[in-house]
């Protein structure tokens, strides 16, 4: 039995840190991810004491790298599945921005998402 979401997107969001998982549903496992824990990121960034939009690019960007290395850019043909509403409701985090910034991320450096919720008039605007 296949599932159909088979790679997911999971984000991870506090106001120190952004981590951003690639689940495979079918193994139940992490096939990639991105964090501002990573020493390799976190020189990189001027969060300070917290992480903005800008870092949660930088996390997308990684998280996009990593997935060409392991050849899943495309999703194996399907594409990554992301419910921004509902990584949004997790903890009631209500600032998209965040989100928005790894998707943006994510998308911009060539990786297939399909995005699984009917809000797309929220999208921030980015100028």
């Amino acid at each position: 039995m296949t599932v159909l979401k088979r790679y997911v997107l999971r984000l991870f969001i506090s106001l120190k840190y952004i981590t951003a998982n690639v689940v495979d549903r079918n193994n139940g496992r992490i096939i990639a991810t991105a964090s501002t824990v990573e020493h390799a990121i976190k020189g990189s960034l001027e969060c300070g004491r917290s992480c903005n939009a800008k870092a949660a690019g930088v996390v997308g960007e990684v998280l996009a790298m990593r997935l060409k290395v392991e050849g899943l850019e495309e999703g194996q043909g399907r594409g990554i599945h992301v419910d921004v509403n509902k990584e949004v409701e997790k903890k009631g985090f209500k600032n998209r921005t965040k989100i928005w910034a790894v998707v943006n991320g994510l998308k911009n450096n060539g990786i297939k998402l399909i995005l699984d919720d009917d809000e797309n008039s929220s999208r921030p605007s980015y100028r």
